[in-house]
């Protein structure tokens, strides 16, 4: 006899009732009958997987091993038939959406959106300051889209197995205390920022190696660097002990102005990825379109980017 899952059943009932009889009465059958699928089951696995008295039934250390796997097998099997349930009754053959993103302004907008449009498709979102980490769940298939920036023109992770679109491209603007004296300006030269101090979130790409490149090709080297959670970095910007650089689709607070770098010596790619063989690889395209427009939701909010786009078309939102 095989093992099947309705014996697996059978094992948990038995555990959980504390007695055969009890199990018997829960899964509707009778003792005697269940009494002897018990001893096929025992006689598939090798051994007694319970100590059965008048007290009641109690797991053998066989019936430890074989509960513990049926606890999760089960589990998972109905998982697996919920989830194959939603896949047959969704518009884009997918059960559900499981988005990484690191820090930007899209994934909000994009949250919306696809619930907008699929109102019966789960969707979760998980952020990590780590490219390299989503895309690695990603790419085990815990993830099913990555939402991540890259620094200019460099190659996005996992190249090899990971499919990317480009949403859009940002230029990189400073963050200036509202009443700084610098705060008016239309654009800067980076170099007119060599005495101040930089506020920065953490990343795993080469933004800080760009960042250090520009400023000594503009003459000076950084004179501090607090690296940071977002909410820190506007903190020490609000109280006049940094500035800070920022996408130029940075929603500003009362505080806060944005300032263009001349030249645009930094840039930024916001990218959306996927496993290239994985089943939500059919739901790219939309998903994609959905952040796209997002993102082009981000640049309406920002008067001074969307401006300065008109003079810089090569930036925005990516066809």
């Amino acid at each position: 006899m095989d093992l099947e899952l309705r014996h697996l059943k059978i094992v948990r009932a038995v555990a959980e009732a504390g007695s055969v009889t009890k199990a018997a009465t829960r899964l509707g059958l009778a003792q005697p009958s269940l009494t002897a699928q018990l001893k096929r089951i025992e006689r598939t696995l090798g051994g007694a997987l319970f100590e059965r008295d008048r007290n009641g039934a109690r797991p053998t250390p066989l019936g430890e091993l074989v509960l513990t796997r049926a606890l999760v097998l089960l589990p998972a099997v109905r998982e697996l038939q919920e989830e194959a349930v939603r896949f047959a009754n969704t518009d884009e053959g997918i059960a559900g959406l499981r988005i990484g993103a690191t820090h930007g302004p899209i994934l909000g907008g994009l949250v919306e959106r696809l619930t907008g449009a699929h109102p019966s498709t789960p969707i979760s979102t998980r952020t990590s300051w780590s490219s390299t980490e989503l895309t690695t769940l990603v790419s085990a298939g815990r993830l099913d889209f990555a939402l991540i920036g890259t620094c200019g023109e460099t190659p996005p992770p996992a190249a090899d197995v990971m499919t990317w679109s480009v949403v859009g491209s940002d230029p990189v603007f400073v963050l200036l205390r509202k009443d700084h004296p610098l705060a008016g300006e239309k654009e800067l030269e980076l170099a007119a920022l060599a005495g101040e101090g930089w506020a920065v979130a953490p990343g795993d790409g080469c933004f800080a190696d760009c960042f250090a490149g520009a400023c000594a090709r503009a003459g000076f080297v950084p004179k501090s660097m607090y690296e940071s959670d977002v909410a820190t970095c506007l903190h020490l910007v609000k109280v006049g002990k940094a500035v800070a650089l920022c996408q130029a689709t940075f929603e500003l607070t009362a505080e806060l102005v944005m300032v263009p770098i001349a030249g645009t010596p930094l840039r930024w790619r916001h990218l959306l990825g996927w496993h290239s063989d994985s089943v939500a690889a059919r739901a790219a395209p939309s998903v994609a379109d959905h952040a796209r427009e997002a993102y082009a939701d981000a640049i309406g909010r920002s008067t001074l980017y969307a401006g300065w786009l008109e003079a810089n078309p090569e930036f925005g939102t990516s066809p």
